[in-house]
């Protein structure tokens, strides 16, 4: 059995042990759909991005153009008469996200509030990551909406793209992720967003479909290992990589325009029940 490095906050050494007791060992070699950017053990936030940076020898790209969480939407591999009646201003939106303002309200289920204030103060806090509201939000709170490619310094090819949103009224990292697409070894295309953590991650596997108003629904609902999903991932203290994939924790993304409004759903849930709703509303900049 693999040890988690002790070298690091005992909080983080329980929940990285845990990940290897009950999930499983697993290789980079045979899970590349499921790798990304692990965190150092000092906090993520902001430094996280100039530590990605260096650790693999990327430059970090100044110039606003291309900032799109993905370059281009046919990288979903939707069929021809999905891409065809998706709205077109959701796709400018993942294809220029940068130049959009976002608006979010929260709403928590009361029975599993207590959770997010123990995570907070735990963990988010201090290692400024997925930093949730606990309080429900009624009234739109501002986010910073900014997206950061790293590049390679030789060919300038894109080869991080990194989306960073904080409250712009504290300056608290609400979230630090590392996005991409992946192939499933089923052949299924996803959105991968990767939110580094101490000496591992939490990745969230997106499957994406066309609902009949346009909307792109991006959907983890998985059922094993190799499906779309929560999954945690960690290097222990051997360098040996291990995951624990979360069946019950399910998350789905709707993003929509109506009257040429876009809005976007997020739905959290937990063994069935609704843990927590994120309503943003998506605005474009007058840049």
């Amino acid at each position: 059995m693999g040890i988690a490095n002790k070298n690091q906050h005992l909080q983080d050494w329980i929940t990285q042990q845990w990940v290897i007791l009950f999930g499983e060992n697993i290789s980079k070699s045979n899970h590349s759909w499921l790798i990304g950017p692990f965190g150092g053990i000092d906090g993520i936030g902001k430094k996280f991005i100039h530590q990605l940076a260096k650790d693999e020898g990327l430059i970090i790209n100044q110039d606003k153009a291309n900032k799109g969480l993905i370059d281009s939407v046919k990288r979903l591999n939707l069929s021809e008469d999905e891409l065809g009646s998706l709205h077109p201003k959701v796709v400018d939106f993942y294809q220029n996200t940068g130049d959009y303002n976002l608006l979010l309200k929260a709403k928590w289920t009361p029975l599993f509030k207590f959770f997010g204030i123990l995570v907070q103060k735990i963990f988010s806090k201090r290692i400024e990551q997925l930093n949730v509201p606990i309080k429900d939000i009624k009234n739109s709170s501002g986010l910073t909406n900014e997206i950061i490619k790293l590049l390679d310094a030789k060919t300038n090819e894109i080869k991080r793209t990194i989306w960073l949103r904080t409250f712009k009224e504290s300056g608290q990292v609400v979230y630090s992720g590392v996005y991409d697409t992946c192939r499933l070894p089923n052949g299924q295309t996803c959105i991968k967003a990767v939110f580094p953590l101490p000496n591992g991650n939490a990745t969230v596997i997106l499957s994406p479909s066309v609902g009949t108003k346009g909307e792109l629904i991006l959907d983890s609902s998985g059922e094993k290992i190799g499906d779309s999903g929560f999954y945690f991932l960690l290097k222990d203290s051997k360098g040996q990589l291990w995951t624990k994939f979360i069946k019950s924790f399910k998350d789905q993304l709707v993003v929509s325009c109506l009257n040429d409004k876009i809005t976007a759903i997020q739905t959290l849930t937990l063994w069935g029940l609704r843990v927590l709703k994120f309503e943003y509303e998506i605005m474009k900049t007058n840049n």
